[in-house]
């Protein structure tokens, strides 16, 4: 069977990782790289992902979009405070959906983050040699419905079969339980670039229960940038002349100064502003940061508290704490978990590449490789429906254990009333103003009765994805009614269906792209044989200058071909040189047989 990836799609950096040899391991794009920036430039007329596309951030801002997740599933009104610090357009076309308008035309946050998927893809390809098609991705555990059928959307559209969505502090536990093997009570604190969650676990004989899970979608290391740069801005006395570049420019110069003041106790910031292009400078210290920064990160505080009380379990109970996330490296937060569970957190796992380890588990599990692990999770959120008064009631309270399902019973209000509107809710508010609205149909048909006569069975089903469906009946007539949550702030299924068709476009671009790497990686190895053998040839004095001129005229070429975007090329330039090194090859042996001959005498 194909295997199955576990992918991180990230605010920051995503990764893709898979199960081998009876571990979890990340999977490196063409250069090595692990982590790929979460990032998709327009500029120059094309499209690029990941370090090439961060190139273009500072020089073509407004063409480069960057921390897509924190869109996903989201209008616009969700988005008021940061629209400034966002110097591509936003667009709300429909109602409720963002789009952000760059490369001559508006594309939805599914498709940005399809194409970010659809690079670790490649990478994958390339790296197992075999089509990659089925795929885990992580999500925030705070993530609601909305947000996770938008994640679902991207991994359609780059085409990925999504067979699980997962929380991420639990696919985080997952990594940390396989590797640590320990029963007991675990905290799962993961601060990324954009969301923040805190989960409580219980590990037991290899189950991994989520007790509780909080968090909010909203707070993150972006938050953080946005809080510093504001402050640069103050001490530069350009607060009020900033457009959307120069706010881009003290960004940039806010994160670079933020990573470095993890290692060191003080750091130089230089940034040149639109404008005048003066380069204003000052010294910033990690006590100056931390002071700045400390109402952000107290606010991941509240939320660990409220995990604790949901799932019954006190500070001093917990016998490990996980870390989870870039933003973890900051000296800061270290202290301030410490604190709260008076134990040090462990920092001997890498905070990026935790959750995409933990994805690969949960791959493994789903394809029956790793049998000795189980893995319930929780809803984050309560989920219910509209009553009589703009009332919400609840049928499936937060941090219920999934997958589940749960049945209520109502009536109606008006004699005589044959069609019952259904409004799906989501929330922990009362009223039905302050919860998500996340779908509306009608159960229709009903035979005219009196009204409280008629009785309706209601049923919510929440899938292991943390997906909802929703199924009402009416008892007596037998009407009935069902719906996939559709979320009000997502795409409709026409608008994925044509996407995932236009991805079609891109398979033969994909096809092309492995060719090159393929390619790539050939005339790598070739030339770095072709070296050594020159090497031993110059050292024993075997070839004429004529032939050795041929070689090198052919490396040249080769050289230059793989530096190039055409494989068929290269390939034509790797034939050369073999056709050129024949002889070469023919000394080689010859000499390694006289070497094993001598030895044996």
């Amino acid at each position: 069977m194909p295997k199955i990836v576990g992918i991180d799609l990230g605010t920051t950096n995503s990764l893709i990782a898979v199960m081998e040899g009876g571990g979890p391991r990340v999977i490196p794009g063409p250069g090595g790289q692990r982590l790929l920036p979460s990032i998709v430039s327009f500029a120059e007329g094309r499209i690029t992902v990941g370090r090439e596309a961060k190139r273009h951030w500072a020089t073509h801002p407004s063409e480069v979009v960057y921390s897509v997740k924190r869109f996903m599933g989201r209008g616009l009104a969700d988005l008021q405070a940061e629209l400034p610090f966002f110097p591509y357009r936003l667009l709300e076309e429909p109602p409720g959906v963002v789009r952000m308008a760059v490369g001559g035309r508006a594309y939805t946050p599914p498709e940005i983050s399809a194409m970010i998927l659809r690079e670790l893809k490649g990478w994958a390809q390339a790296d197992l040699g075999e089509p990659v098609s089925r795929a885990v991705i992580t999500v925030p555990a705070y993530f609601n419905d909305s947000q996770r059928q938008a994640t679902k959307d991207a991994g359609r559209i780059a085409g990925l079969e999504v067979l699980r969505i997962v929380n991420e502090p639990t696919a985080a536990s997952l990594a940390y339980g396989l590797q640590k093997g320990r029963d007991g009570i675990i905290a799962v604190y993961d601060l990324g670039g954009g969301t923040f969650d805190i989960s409580i676990l219980k590990l037991k004989a290899g189950i991994f229960e989520v007790l509780a899970t909080n968090g909010d979608t909203h707070l993150g290391g972006d938050d953080m940038d946005q809080r510093l740069a504001h402050w640069l801005a103050g001490q530069f006395n350009a607060a009020s002349s900033l457009d959307a570049d120069g706010w881009q420019q003290l960004r940039l110069a806010a994160e670079a100064a933020k990573c470095a003041l993890s290692d060191k106790d003080e750091v130089s910031v230089e940034v040149a502003l639109p404008g005048d292009g003066t380069p204003r400078r000052l010294r910033l210290s990690r006590a100056q940061l931390e002071a700045l920064l400390l109402p952000v990160v107290e606010r991941t505080l509240e939320p660990c508290r409220l995990a604790l009380r949901d799932a019954g379990v006190k500070a001093d109970q917990v016998n490990e704490v996980v870390l989870v996330g870039g933003m973890t490296r900051m000296p800061l937060i270290r202290r301030k978990v410490e604190e709260l569970f008076g134990r040090p957190p462990h920092v001997e796992l890498n905070p990026d590449e935790v959750v995409a380890l933990g994805a690969a588990v949960q791959a493994d599990i789903l394809s029956g490789g790793t049998r000795d692990l189980l893995l319930l999770d929780v809803n984050p959120l309560s989920l219910g429906i509209e009553t009589l008064g703009g009332v919400m009631s609840v049928l499936i309270p937060r941090n219920t254990t999934i997958p589940t399902s749960a049945k209520e019973y109502f009536t109606t209000s008006v004699d005589g009333q044959r069609t019952v509107d259904m409004h799906v809710l989501q929330g922990e508010r009362e009223l039905v103003a302050d919860n998500r609205s996340l779908a509306r149909f009608q159960l229709t048909g009903i035979d005219p009765m009196p009204a409280g006569l008629p009785k309706i069975e209601v049923t919510f089903m929440i899938d292991a994805n943390g997906i909802l469906n929703v199924g009402a009946r009416e008892l007596r007539s037998g009407k009935e009614q069902s719906i996939e949550v559709k979320p009000s702030y997502g795409l409709t299924e026409g608008e994925v269906t044509s996407m995932v068709e236009a991805s079609y476009v891109h398979a033969k671009e994909d096809i092309a792209r492995r060719s090159l790497i393929e390619a790539r990686n050939e005339a790598r190895m070739v030339l770095h044989s072709t070296e050594k053998a020159l090497a031993d040839a110059d050292g024993g004095g075997w070839l004429m200058e004529d032939e050795r001129r041929v070689i090198d005229a052919a490396v040249a070429e080769l050289r230059g071909a793989a530096g190039g975007d055409d494989p068929n090329e290269i390939r034509a330039r790797i034939k050369r040189l073999d056709e050129a090194t024949t002889h070469l090859a023919e000394l080689l042996l010859s000499r390694t047989i006289q070497k094993v001959a001598d030895e044996k005498r």
